[in-house]
C-alpha cells in the first residue's frame, strides 16, 4: 500500500468534559478531545478540544502551507476551546474549514465560534485570524466529499444540544467517530450501525463505567462496555476507547484497559500521541 492509499490517526486529546493535566493522567493525557486523520496527503481533524493547540504547532512546524478540514463533533467547550490557540488560524495563507453538523436551523458554526472568541470571554475576536477560513454547516445525515476520495458519512447522535458522527471512508479503509453519544437500552440503533459497520477503526465515547453512568442517564455519554456491544454488532476491526473521564486516572484506566481487552482481544485505549495506521 502506497502512502497516499494509507489512512494514519493520531491523537491529541482524549480525555472528555475538562482538561485534567498532572501527573496522575501524565500516560493517556489530559487535552480534551482532537483526533488527526490523514488520509495520503490530506488532513483531517476531529474535534478542537485543548489538543488541537500541539497539532498546530506540529503542523506549522512542516513548513507547508496547512490545508485542512476539523469536524466537530458539537461546539460544548471542551470539544472546541483549543480554537482560539490553533496557531495556524493565525498565519497567512493557510486555508481551513470548519464544519458542525448539529446546529441548525437555530446557530450558525461561525457564530457560535464568534461568541466564543470575543469579550468579555477572550480578549480577541476573529478578525485577528489570518488564514483563509470557512465556516461550513451541514444537517447530521448528510454525506460530505471534502476531498477528492474523502467520503464522510454522518448521522446525529444522543447527545444534549445534539452532536454528530462520523464515518470516514477513503482508499478502502473506513473510520468511525462516535463520541458525546448514549446507548440506550436495547438493541443498538441503525444510525450507529451503518456509520459502525466493518470500520478499520471505531473511536468511541466510553466516558462511564457501568457503575457510574446509572446516575448519569441523559447525560450523553456511554461505556465501554457498550462500545463493545456495538462494536460487536457492527462487525468493527478494532474498538477505541475514547472521550475518559477527568477522574479516571493512569491507574484507573489500565484497569478499564485489562477489562475491556479481556472481553473484546486487541481493543486499545486512546491516549496522547498514539498513531494507527489503518
Amino acid at each position: 500500500m502506497s502512502a497516499e492509499d494509507s489512512m494514519l490517526v493520531r491523537f491529541w486529546g482524549v480525555r472528555g468534559s475538562i482538561a485534567s493535566p498532572g501527573e496522575r493522567t501524565a500516560r493517556y493525557g489530559g487535552n480534551t478531545p482532537c483526533v488527526e486523520v490523514r488520509c495520503g496527503s490530506d488532513i483531517i481533524i476531529l474535534d478542537g478540544g485543548t489538543g488541537i493547540r500541539a497539532l498546530g504547532a506540529s503542523l506549522l512546524r512542516g513548513g507547508s502551507r496547512i490545508d485542512a478540514d476539523i469536524f466537530l463533533s458539537h461546539c460544548h467547550l471542551d470539544h472546541i476551546s483549543g480554537l482560539p490557540f490553533f496557531a495556524p488560524f493565525f498565519a497567512a495563507g493557510h486555508r481551513l474549514r470548519l464544519w458542525a453538523g448539529n446546529l441548525l436551523p437555530n446557530f450558525r458554526l461561525e457564530e457560535v465560534v464568534r461568541k466564543m472568541i470575543s469579550p468579555p470571554l477572550f480578549p480577541i475576536q476573529l478578525e485577528v485570524f489570518r488564514a483563509n477560513i470557512e465556516y461550513r454547516d451541514f444537517h447530521a445525515g448528510e454525506v460530505l466529499n471534502p476531498r477528492p476520495g474523502v467520503t464522510l458519512r454522518t448521522a446525529l447522535l444522543d447527545h444534549p444540544d445534539g452532536a454528530t458522527g462520523y464515518r470516514i471512508e477513503y482508499a478502502g479503509k473506513v473510520l468511525s467517530y462516535l463520541t458525546d453519544t448514549e446507548l440506550r437500552a436495547g438493541d443498538c440503533e441503525p444510525k450507529l450501525l451503518e456509520l459502525a459497520r466493518g470500520a478499520d477503526l471505531m473511536i468511541y465515547d466510553c466516558t462511564y463505567t457501568e457503575a457510574e453512568i446509572a446516575a448519569r442517564v441523559g447525560w450523553g455519554h456511554s461505556t465501554w462496555q457498550q462500545g463493545v456491544r456495538l462494536a460487536a454488532a457492527a462487525g468493527v476491526k478494532t474498538f477505541c476507547l475514547f472521550h475518559h473521564d477527568p477522574e479516571h486516572d493512569d491507574a484507573f484506566m489500565d484497569m478499564l484497559a485489562a477489562q475491556a481487552r479481556a472481553v473484546w482481544p486487541g481493543s486499545v485505549v486512546a491516549r496522547e500521541g498514539l498513531e494507527i495506521s489503518l
